[in-house]
């Protein structure tokens, strides 16, 4: 007499292989049923495609404001002006503004002659 439990598992196999083969007849039938439809079958050499069109994400892009060019003689006097690379480097080094301070227009601070800020960093 073969016990309980493996008769158990020979009818789970059964189901499953049952189930799998059911699952397969659907699929086969569904995909009959969608070459009916309208769709192109993929082993059709001389099926109609739609045709393929491609439109660049770039076709709409839009300039912020007038491209107005400077010389390079005008640009450097400019960042002379304000006070060469070394502001620059200490507006790199302000933290950012609060989320809810209010952001404005300001004057760039003058240059000092002391060493640079490092953020916090020990010097070794």
């Amino acid at each position: 007499m073969v016990p309980a439990s493996r008769r158990l598992g020979w009818f789970r196999g059964v189901c499953a292989v049952a189930m799998f083969a059911a699952a397969s007849i659907a699929q086969a039938q569904s995909q009959g049923d969608s070459a009916r439809q309208g769709r192109a079958d993929p082993l059709d050499a001389q099926a109609p495609v739609p045709a393929v069109t491609h439109q660049s994400p770039l076709a709409s892009y839009r300039r912020l404001g007038d491209d107005t060019r400077v010389s390079w003689r005008e640009a450097n006097e400019t960042v002379n002006r304000i006070g060469g690379w070394r502001t620059y480097t200490r507006e790199a080094q302000q933290p950012d503004p609060a989320a809810s301070a209010p952001v404005g227009r300001g004057t760039p601070a003058p240059a000092s002659n002391s060493a640079p800020s490092h953020g916090g960093h020990k010097m070794h």
